[in-house]
């Protein structure tokens, strides 16, 4: 009995609610953002200050979860819709405006979707520190939020607009003048090739809004960011002299994609990429659709193992 008791007296309790706020935060740090906010964050009191620490909340980045929903939505033939409607919107910006607070400026790195100009105006603000802001599929983010990203956040080097029909050649000309160190921009559309192909995905009336001056983008691009090493312009509707401006522009991009932007022609690419003296990699406007083969004939066709569900969000 007396040896049991020994035995007990040398094993050593550890209670968790005594951990210091430097070790929570360590161990913590080794958790997703989905799990910390859906476990960690309800536990005590302490977990949740822990949670709320600047060193944790430098980085937010939700595309995964994005991607992993969108698939799964797809798969089980449901529709995705439910993304681009306000009520989810509001949760999105409600945790990237928390974020913003508790980083206390300490954030760098935003990736998420379906945000609005309530959460991103606070980014400009707050975040003087960041560096990548990655927000495609925000119908509601607008020129005049973007506006206080290009003054509030000169350090940014990597931005992603991609279908976000808001913002315009202006919030481009500002992000350029305002932010020397960019070096990677996404601005991708949406194909109007087959729009009943997204029909499933994205709703109708924002898809009918898809931007349609892709010379005044290219402008501001060629103008205003000569940095630039990698640029996305999927389904943009530049054409011969957009393309001519970005190529006199910005000399030192090394990856161009213009993958399903028919306005351009088959002898524009190479008079605008001898320009381009550090180009490693550049996609064509090949598009493989057999009912538009007439219109963009001008293209030699792929086969099918280019169809890479690029009509997915």
């Amino acid at each position: 009995m007396a040896e049991e008791e020994e035995k007990a007296e040398s094993v050593q309790i550890h209670n968790w609610a005594e951990l210091t706020q430097l070790c929570l935060v360590n161990i913590l740090s080794h958790l997703s953002i989905e799990d910390r906010w859906r476990g960690a964050m309800f536990v005590c009191k302490s977990w949740l200050q822990a949670c709320k620490d600047p060193n944790l909340n430098s980085v937010i980045d939700l595309e995964a979860q994005f991607i992993e929903s969108v698939a799964e939505s797809s798969s089980l033939s449901l529709s995705s819709t439910l993304y681009w409607n306000h009520e989810f919107e509001s949760k999105i910006d409600s945790m990237v405006r928390s974020v913003v607070i508790w980083s206390d400026g300490s954030l760098n790195y935003v990736r998420v979707r379906h945000c609005s100009d309530r959460s991103i105006a606070l980014i400009a603000e707050r975040s003087p520190n960041l560096q990548v802001l990655s927000i495609q599929r925000c119908p509601r983010v607008t020129d005049e939020t973007m506006s206080k990203i290009a003054s509030g956040c000169p350090l940014l080097r990597e931005l992603d607009i991609s279908l976000c029909y808001q913002i315009s050649h202006k919030s481009l000309a500002l992000i350029g003048q305002h932010c020397p160190n960019l070096r990677i921009l996404r601005r991708n559309l949406m194909t109007q090739v087959n729009p009943s192909q997204q029909e499933p995905f994205v709703p109708r009336e924002y898809v009918d809004t898809c931007p349609q001056d892709g010379d005044s983008e290219a402008a501001a691009i060629g103008k205003f960011m000569p940095q630039l090493v990698q640029l996305e312009l999927q389904f943009s509707k530049l054409t011969n002299k957009g393309l001519a401006l970005i190529s006199e522009g910005c000399i030192n991009l090394e990856h161009l994609d213009l993958f399903g932007c028919t306005n351009v022609t088959s002898r524009d690419i190479p008079n605008a990429s001898s320009n381009l003296k550090q180009l490693k990699t550049l996609k064509k406007p090949h598009l493989c659709l057999e009912s538009q083969t007439e219109r963009y004939g001008h293209w030699q066709l792929y086969d099918d193992r280019f169809q890479t569900d690029f009509f997915r969000i």
